[in-house]
């Protein structure tokens, strides 16, 4: 990674920061707590993901 990936790119840069931090340190530990870190790290990821872009009302009818 070079240094002009900490550099400000926008509203989410400190969350890509922490992001390339947590990476890295995922990447320096023994194969079996790599895996479960990432497997951590992706259940997080999908959380947000799939929480932060549900329109507040999807038109369902159901009121």
């Amino acid at each position: 990674m070079s240094e002009m990936d900490g550099e400000a790119h926008g509203d989410g840069s400190r969350e890509e920061e922490g992001l390339l931090s947590r990476l890295e340190v995922i990447e320096a530990q023994p194969l079996a707590e790599r895996a479960e870190a990432y497997a951590n790290l992706h259940g997080e990821l999908s959380a947000r993901l799939e929480g932060g872009d549900a329109p507040p009302n999807r038109g369902t009818g159901n009121m």
